[in-house]
Order: structure tokens, then C-alpha cells, then sequence
């Protein structure tokens, strides 16, 4: 029995000392900011191992479309009053539906990407469906000219597109001039003044635009996670065997140590920011704050496998002003937090989260708020000024959008901190889809279960863009201020600039809007 003891004893010895050996090495580089350059080896045989699987795919897409055709009736064998292409979707102009790339099955035709000729595979969503014209939207911006082109295409597909079409009033002018009758004949209700407005929300009930921003990005390729809008794991068994080694990989190495790697991190952040709070020397206090802030998040980030890119650091935000930038998880914080110490505002917690706050708080100046305060405007107002009116204090990291978007958009920015008045630095924040979507559904997960998502995908990738330090100009609303800053973090970011509250999440659309669109149509049935 001591034999056996001995010898179990040694075996947990070979094999948890080289564990935590590698385990503190990743700790101790990641507290200080170096790497040896695994992750990013990492991330390119992944790349590698996503080209592979997309290539499978599409070989087993081709074979099914072969079988498709192989399994159709040979045109010699078809009466002489038919042709070849009997029974495929008329297209209207004389051809069928498959020499217009309109698969038997509906799905549309495309070359493959890595220059397969003409040959074709079935495309599994992605692109959009439909392309909606120029019109009067329901949104905070009303349109005021009604005269537009309605052959002028745009992007406002919206979920709620309740206005008028372009052109049509111009119609019902030269109709009154083919009567002979010099009045205006658009007064007075048509039954075919509501077509347009059917036809909006057809539309938005076909594609919406807008609570997709809420959901998952859809992915281009497989990316070997269930988790995906793509089901790919039975398709070979070339792509079963790299998936299930895949999950082995993931959930029985990864995890394990990312969750080590976390809780030590927490650790330390609650002793280390608790040690910050006890020196009495100011400016030593913040010297080691912020060595302490950035170890933190630094091995937070670690602890998911980020790979983060910053770029043009020369804009790096300074003290005394706001950082800016788009929302698309809670990690944003860690993200930003490894390269720059910020002050953080948010509500106040209790719990875990609150442990937290009340140790951050000890070692530096950061704003929580109780839910009775955020209401109160003008008291959150009063305190960022505060805080931003003394040059020592760090910048303030904010996200104006107020909750998290999938990372193809940015929403309406709040007002509030554009209001306060002091430099902006703007930030964009992109993240790379293909590794592990870093969306946080609030709807859908919770706190924990998003935390497991994320130790348990490939990694997190993100770039960081750092941009000029951007100020109100004299004459110039808030309003209008954070709505330039939104479109230079959108152009940045490669992401979609959208008028829209990022609370209708959560929110119906606001009475006014109803309003405003119920006045537009009521002067176009009077014809003003």
C-alpha cells in the first residue's frame, strides 16, 4: 500500500510540476506585459486549421450539388415539348433558375473563394436579403424631403420603416395634369398611400436591422464551435475528428488553466488594490496603482487568451479628460485596461462585483453610483466634473452607447459625458469573430455562463485603435458632438454608423417617434 502511495505521489509530481511551472510562467509574463509569442502562433495554425475546414466544406458541398444533378432526368430522356430544365424556378426572362445560380433547393450559386472556377456550393446565409430604397424611417432624425429619387438606394433598412416611399407624390402631380385639372389630387386618403408602409414592414419582418445588431455576428466559415450559426461537425469525418480534438483542446486543457489564471488575478487585484490603499504617500500610491491596475487586467485578459493589437499610441488617453469607445462586453474593460489605467463609473454592486469596486476604489478615484443617483443627471454630472476638473485624476473610461452591440455597429451615443464639457479620446475596438465571439447577450446568458463561453472558446482577438483627441467646438450641441465623435469611432472600426438607441435592446421605440411619423403622413394626405 506505501508502494502504491509512493509511486502516486511521484506521478502527481511529473505531472503537475511542469503544469504549474507553465502556469506562473504565463501569470508572471502577463503581469509584466511580455510575451513569448505562443498566442500568436496559436492564433495562425487556427487560421490554418479554419482554411482547412472551410475547403472540406466546401468539397462535401460540391459533392451534394453533383448528386442533385446526377439525380435529375437526362434531357434525352425528357419529352421532345420539354427542355432540359423542366421544373427549375422561371426567372422571368426566359432562363431557369440554375443558369442564373439559383441551386434546385433555392440557395443562391457562388465561385469558390479559392478559385474552384464555376463550380458551385450552397451558401449558408450572411449576405443581406433584401435592399431596401431611400425612405422616411422611424427614427429620432426625421427626413424632410419627400421628393428624393426612389431610385437612390441606401442603408436605412430599419426594423420600423413607417414612412412614405420617394417619387410617388411627383406621380399623383402628373396624374392631375393628365385630367386636366390643376388642383392638387393627393388630398384626401388612397388606399394606396398604405402600400409603402406595408411594404416597410414586409421588410423589416424579412430582415431587421436593427435587433439583428442584438444577436450573434454571423460567421463567413465555420470556425469549429458548435456554439456558431453553422453546424459543420458530422459534415466528414475529416472535420468530426479535428472537432472533437478541438473540444478535448478546449474544455480539458484550456478551461482548466484559464480558470486558474482568472482566480489568481482576482486575488490579487482585491490584496494588491487593498496593499495600494494602506501608503500614505500620494504619488507613491498612484505610482503602484498603476502598476497594480495593469497587472490585473493584464492577466484577466490573459486568462481568455487575448491577443490585443494597439495602435497610433502617441493618441493614448491622458488624465483630465474621457475615453471614449464602442461597447461590445464587459471584457472592453480589461482590453483598454491592459495598456492605460483608467477611472471607472458604473453602478454600485454588492456581491463578488462589489468586493471588487470597494477595492478598486481604495487605490484610486473612481465614480459608483447607487440606481437612485443615475437617475439623477445632474448629480452624475456634477461628480464627473469633479473628477475631470483635476489634472492628476486618471481619464474616465465610458461607453457612451449604454449597453453592449454585436460589434458590426455603434448605436446612439448619451449625451451626458459629451455634456460635462473636456477632451475626448476616442476609441474603436474590433473584434475578430473567427476565435470567439466576444458579444455579450445579456438577454440570452448570464454573467457566468457568458464567462464560460469565453474560457471555453479559441481565444479572444481584438485591435485597438487609439484616435485624435477630439473637443466641442464653440456653437455646437452635445447632441452633435457625440454624434461626431460616434462616426470617427465607426469609420475607424470598419463598423456601421446607426442613428438608433441602444436601449430599444430592452425598450419599445419611443412615443415621439410614432408621433412625429403620424404628422408626416396626415400632411400628405391633406397635400402640404
Amino acid at each position: 500500500m506505501g508502494g502504491l502511495v509512493a509511486i502516486g505521489t511521484i506521478m502527481s509530481m511529473i505531472t503537475l510540476t511542469p503544469f504549474f511551472v507553465l502556469l506562473f510562467t504565463i501569470v508572471f509574463m502577463a503581469s509584466i506585459g511580455k510575451s513569448f509569442g505562443v498566442r500568436r502562433l496559436y492564433v495562425n495554425l487556427l487560421v490554418k486549421i479554419f482554411e482547412f475546414g472551410r475547403q472540406n466544406i466546401e468539397i462535401v458541398r460540391q459533392q451534394q450539388y453533383a448528386n442533385i444533378t446526377q439525380s435529375e432526368p437526362e434531357e434525352d430522356e425528357l419529352p421532345a415539348t420539354d427542355s432540359a430544365d423542366a421544373g427549375k424556378p422561371d426567372m422571368g426572362d426566359g432562363t431557369t433558375g440554375k443558369a442564373n445560380g439559383i441551386l434546385p433547393n433555392g440557395n443562391t450559386r457562388h465561385k469558390l473563394s479559392n478559385g474552384g472556377g464555376d463550380a458551385p456550393y450552397i451558401v449558408n446565409g450572411g449576405n443581406s436579403v433584401i435592399s431596401r430604397a431611400e425612405s422616411l424611417i422611424l427614427s429620432p432624425e426625421v427626413i424632410d424631403d419627400t421628393r428624393s429619387k426612389s431610385t437612390e438606394l441606401g442603408e436605412s433598412g430599419n426594423q420600423h420603416h413607417l414612412q412614405h416611399e420617394d417619387g410617388e407624390e411627383g406621380d399623383r402631380e402628373g396624374d392631375a395634369e393628365s385630367d386636366g385639372s390643376g388642383e392638387h389630387e393627393g388630398t384626401g386618403f388612397k388606399l394606396s398611400n398604405c402600400l409603402d408602409y406595408v411594404k416597410s414592414g414586409m421588410e423589416a419582418i424579412i430582415e431587421d436591422d436593427v435587433t439583428s445588431r442584438f444577436l450573434a455576428e454571423e460567421l463567413k466559415n465555420w470556425n469549429l464551435l458548435t456554439r456558431t450559426n453553422r453546424h459543420y461537425e458530422f459534415i466528414s469525418w475529416r472535420l468530426t475528428v479535428i472537432w472533437m480534438i478541438g473540444f478535448l483542446i478546449r474544455y480539458f486543457v484550456l478551461m482548466p488553466m484559464r480558470v486558474l489564471i482568472c482566480f489568481i488575478g482576482v486575488v490579487y487585484c482585491v490584496i494588491g488594490f487593498a496593499f495600494v490603499g494602506m501608503i500614505p504617500i500620494f504619488r507613491l500610491r498612484r505610482l503602484v496603482n498603476d502598476i497594480v491596475f495593469k497587472h490585473t487586467f493584464r492577466m484577466i485578459t490573459r486568462s481568455i487568451s487575448g491577443v490585443v493589437r494597439f495602435h497610433n499610441a502617441q493618441y493614448k488617453p491622458k488624465n483630465c479628460g474621457f475615453c471614449v469607445a464602442n461597447h461590445t462586453t464587459p471584457i472592453d474593460i480589461a482590453i483598454l485596461s491592459t495598456d492605460c489605467t483608467y477611472s471607472l463609473i458604473g453602478q454600485r454592486h454588492g456581491g463578488f462585483l462589489g468586493v471588487l469596486q470597494r477595492a478598486l476604489a481604495r487605490a484610486s478615484p473612481h465614480i459608483w453610483f447607487e440606481r437612485a443617483e443615475a437617475k439623477d443627471r445632474m448629480f452624475v454630472a456634477k461628480r464627473l466634473k469633479e473628477h475631470v476638473s483635476d489634472p492628476i485624476n486618471p481619464p474616465i473610461l465610458i461607453f457612451p452607447e449604454g449597453t453592449c452591440i454585436n460589434n458590426t455597429s455603434v448605436m446612439q451615443f448619451k449625451k451626458g459625458s459629451f455634456e460635462v464639457g473636456g477632451v475626448i479620446y476616442p476609441v474603436a475596438i474590433k473584434y475578430d469573430p473567427r476565435f470567439g465571439d466576444a458579444f455579450w447577450n445579456s438577454s440570452r446568458y448570464s454573467m457566468m455562463q457568458y464567462l464560460f463561453l469565453m474560457m471555453t472558446s479559441w481565444a479572444i482577438v481584438c485591435d485597438v485603435w487609439y484616435l485624435p483627441p477630439m473637443y466641442r467646438e464653440e456653437g455646437e450641441s452635445a447632441i452633435d458632438f457625440a454624434n461626431r465623435v460616434k462616426s470617427v469611432i465607426a469609420k475607424q472600426g470598419g463598423l456601421v454608423d446607426l442613428v438608433w438607441d441602444g436601449q430599444l435592446k430592452r425598450m419599445k421605440p419611443k412615443k415621439e417617434w410614432k408621433e412625429k411619423q403620424q404628422e408626416r403622413f396626415s400632411k400628405l394626405l391633406k397635400g402640404e
